[in-house]
């Protein structure tokens, strides 16, 4: 495993120069619109053919599913124990505003939950990284990774991620409960990532959510002491038939009673 994660960090670092040199560019390039409206660009896919390509020459044996080509019929993925799942530019729209908060997501799914995640940041030279074994970590640029730790709620004031793109709406009763709280505007898996290393408290998404969007930042925030759960109180899994993520609290301490917040 520690010779795996090391890889993939390798793989989304990789992909990460091919989005910087598009986001570098004075245009980002051609732009798509999926069904559901979402940008496509062409760093979208210049990251995927890099992380995809590697994979399979990693691990030929286990299955990709990739944002970008995530076409693959329920009844084979539900055959799938092992298998990555990948989002090859998180955040395409903080891309194109050139903010700096987008990232390469690369998890591997193992019997529906996550056990390795890689989230890096490219414009910021960020990494977060975690396994199972090892534990979560950040590592700035080139230098010495630290290991991360979530802290202890309630910590006042409490700091709350937040999208800046989604679900403001749906969030207003919930932040209604803090008046005292900072906002921490976030783009991509970052949100999740601000958790991870204790510097935010919560972040609630009551918006719709894909499963590539979630699931390395998952491994990272629960690697480091912190969880990902439903509404009801259950951990977040994978591989369902839609792809799709219900509403979800991302929590640095998973003891504390989160959902009394939830009306």
């Amino acid at each position: 495993m520690d010779k795996l994660l090391g890889s993939i960090i390798a793989i989304a670092k990789q992909a990460g120069q091919a989005i910087n040199t598009f986001y570098q560019a004075a245009a980002p390039g051609t732009i798509q619109l999926k069904p559901d409206q979402s940008p496509l660009t062409q760093a979208d896919l210049a990251a995927n053919h890099i992380i995809t390509q590697a994979l399979q020459q990693l691990t030929p044996a286990w299955p990709i599913l990739s944002e970008e080509a995530a076409a693959v019929p329920f009844d084979t993925r539900s055959q799938w124990q092992c298998y990555w799942l990948v989002d090859p530019l998180d955040g395409t729209k903080e891309f194109l505003e050139k903010n700096d908060e987008f990232t390469v997501n690369i998890a591997l799914i193992k019997d529906n939950y996550p056990i390795l995640g890689v989230v890096y940041a490219p414009a910021l030279a960020i990494c977060y990284y975690a396994d199972a074994k090892q534990g979560a970590f950040k590592q700035n640029n080139n230098q010495s990774p630290e290991k991360i730790h979530t802290r202890k709620s309630p910590a006042y004031p409490i700091n709350i991620a937040i999208s800046r793109h989604h679900g403001q709406d749906a969030l207003s009763e919930l932040l209604k409960q803090f008046p005292t709280a900072n906002l921490m505007i976030r783009g991509s898996a970052l949100k999740f990532c601000l958790v991870a290393e204790g510097l935010a408290d919560l972040y609630p998404r009551l918006s719709p959510t894909s499963e590539w969007d979630t699931a390395a930042a998952q491994c990272i925030l629960e690697q480091a002491g912190g969880a990902v759960l439903t509404t009801t109180g259950q951990r977040f899994c994978y591989n369902k038939k839609d792809l799709t993520n219900p509403s979800f609290l991302a929590v640095g301490d998973p003891e504390y009673d989160w959902k009394k917040y939830l009306k």
